[in-house]
C-alpha cells in the first residue's frame, strides 16, 4: 500500500512516515508542492502538521488540489486538519486555550478511525490554532474540554482530520488509529 506523507513543515512529519512504515505501508515523504500527477499511485495521503499558523493560510502548497481531485483516503493532522476544515467551508482560528502536551479526548462517534478503541484516551497536542467551526459536510468524531473538534470525518468521502498527533509515542492508540485509517484505504 502506497501512502504519501505530504510535508507541510511539521516537526513530526518523519514520525508519521516512520509509524506508517512500521505498520507495513510503503510510505514516502513528499513536499506539499508535489504535482498531483506524481501521486497517481497513491492508495492514501497524510497531510502533515506544519509550522505555526500554517493551517490558517489560504494556500498550503497543493493540498487544496489533493483534497479536491484525489480519490483516495486522506488524513489531515494538526495544520493539515485545520486546512482541510477551512477548505470545505469550516473555520480555524487561534485557540482560546492552546494545547501542548498530554490531553484527554473523548470519542463521540467511533466511526473508522476509532474502531475498537476506548471512548477516552490520552493524546499529545502541539497547537496554537484549532478548528472552530466544523464544515457542514463533516461529522464530529472526538472532542476535549478545550478543543471541540479533535477529530472529524467527511460524511461521504474518506477524508479525516485529527487535531492531535497520533504519530508520537505519548498518544495512546496512535498506531491503531493509523492502522484503522489504512483499513479504509484497502476498501
Amino acid at each position: 500500500m502506497k501512502v504519501y506523507v505530504i510535508d507541510n513543515g511539521g516537526q513530526w512529519t518523519h514520525r508519521e512516515w516512520r509509524v506508517l512504515r512500521y505498520i507495513g505501508a510503503d510510505a514516502e515523504i513528499v513536499a506539499n508542492t508535489t504535482p498531483i500527477e506524481e501521486l497517481s499511485d497513491a492508495d492514501a495521503l497524510v497531510l502533515s502538521g506544519g509550522a505555526p499558523r500554517v493551517g490558517l493560510q489560504d494556500k498550503l502548497g497543493k493540498c487544496d488540489e489533493y483534497l479536491k481531485y484525489m480519490d483516495v483516503p486522506i488524513l489531515g493532522i494538526c495544520a493539515g486538519h485545520q486546512f482541510m476544515a477551512r477548505f470545505f467551508g469550516g473555520e480555524a482560528a487561534p485557540a482560546k486555550v492552546p494545547e501542548y502536551g498530554k490531553v484527554e479526548i473523548e470519542v463521540v462517534e467511533e466511526d473508522v478511525l476509532f474502531r475498537g478503541l476506548p471512548r477516552k484516551m490520552i493524546v499529545w497536542e502541539s497547537h496554537n490554532d484549532e478548528v472552530t467551526r466544523l464544515p457542514s459536510n463533516f461529522i464530529l468524531l472526538a472532542s476535549s474540554p478545550n478543543c471541540k473538534v479533535q477529530a472529524m470525518r467527511h460524511e461521504s468521502r474518506p477524508l479525516f482530520g485529527l487535531q492531535f498527533h497520533p504519530e508520537v509515542e505519548h498518544t495512546q492508540y496512535g498506531k491503531e488509529i493509523f492502522q484503522n485509517f489504512l483499513e479504509e484505504a484497502k476498501k
